[in-house]
């Protein structure tokens, strides 16, 4: 596939290799190369998922650094992976549904709009939100019940081990302790049904769906934006060679360039994501985890009741406890996911040669 280099039709062109669509990939080695490569990323990123998630339920504002040193101080490097097990037990069915539906969307789509009459610009924004959407409400059938688990471990005791106050007490959090992921899943089936694994089902998929619907259609165009300006600085070059004497033939970047313009266009897209969903993603992590009481009875709360509890304890700053921590993993997850995920799509391509085309 080729780019062209600036937006004035100019004659140099970048040279990257084509996309790779769902039908080239050899299925097998797609799943098994992306259970490991997605495994190894979660792996790197969950501890400052752990400081988002207590800093989200914690009712008055703890700083990244002074939460990190309590958790080290008084649980150690264990403190940071609190339900990592559970949390990676899902991490592979429901990336497993989350690429199959990202690929067949983008493709079906992608080749639906051209077919319209968009231009190639257009179809690729188009393809790349709705494939960010199919593919998010896909994957939270999963991941719901594995995010409710795995938050209540990386919650439970924290009050007995984090910053020594009242004022930092996590309000109502689950009484039932839970001694692994396993007996979480069965005590919460006990206790609420299968209602209880899916809490806060609707609120995630409001969160996670605009998010990667919105995140898709930003890296497509920050992808060619970024591209484009590459593309007037090579050239320049061309134009320089030719006025010397010598032929211009173009930009071919290299393996390096292209994982850093990719790092470029996904730590973009991820900035105005991480702004606008971190609302719901606060409300959604405390629906999952705290509960409220009833007649001297744990009840979960309501989507209402969470709202009016965080605008008490801190205005509508409250729903942004944690961003700090939620925007660099977002941007490091997402920079890790989608150089990955390239590395992943061209590891599992049935034939190599297509990738030169």
């Amino acid at each position: 596939m080729s780019l062209s280099a600036a937006e004035d039709n100019s004659a140099s062109e970048i040279h990257i290799p084509a996309d790779i669509d769902w039908h080239m990939l050899d299925k097998s080695k797609f799943f098994f190369f992306g259970a490991a490569l997605f495994s190894g990323v979660s792996a790197a990123l969950y501890p400052i998922v752990v400081l988002k998630t207590r800093q989200q339920v914690f009712p008055t504002q703890i700083s990244s650094l002074k939460l990190s040193l309590s958790i080290m101080n008084h649980e150690g490097v264990r403190g940071f992976y609190r339900g990592f097990g559970t949390s990676l037990m899902g991490t592979i069915p429901a990336r497993a549904l989350y690429m199959t539906a990202l690929e067949i969307t983008k493709s079906s789509v992608g080749t639906a709009t051209v077919r319209l009459g968009c231009s190639d610009t257009t179809a690729t924004a188009i393809a790349n939100a709705a494939a960010g959407l199919s593919s998010a409400m896909a994957a939270q059938l999963v991941w719901t019940p594995i995010d409710v688990v795995s938050q209540r471990l990386m919650v439970q005791d924290c009050n007995a081990s984090s910053i020594k106050s009242s004022k930092n007490m996590i309000p109502s959090s689950s009484s039932c302790r839970y001694v692994n992921g396993i007996d979480g899943f069965r005590k919460i089936l006990n206790a609420d049904g299968p209602r209880g694994l899916y809490r806060g089902f609707g609120i995630s998929i409001l969160t996670y769906a605009p998010s990667n619907a919105v995140w898709w259609a930003s890296y497509s165009v920050a992808h060619r934006l970024v591209w484009g300006c590459v593309g007037c600085y090579a050239n320049e070059k061309d134009e320089k060679a030719v006025n010397g004497g010598g032929r211009g033939c173009g930009y071919t970047p290299n393996s390096k360039e292209m994982v850093a313009v990719q790092g470029v266009c996904a730590a973009m897209a991820s900035g105005v994501s991480a702004m606008i969903t971190m609302p719901l993603d606060t409300i959604k992590t405390r629906l999952q985890v705290l509960d409220g009481e009833e007649n001297g009875r744990a009840r979960p709360l309501t989507v209402m009741q969470t709202v009016k509890n965080l605008v008490k304890e801190g205005g509508f700053a409250a729903c942004y406890r944690g961003l700090g921590p939620r925007w660099v993993s977002m941007a490091l997850s997402a920079t890790t996911m989608i150089t990955t995920y390239e590395l992943l799509k061209r590891l599992s391509t049935k034939n190599r040669e297509s990738l030169t085309s």
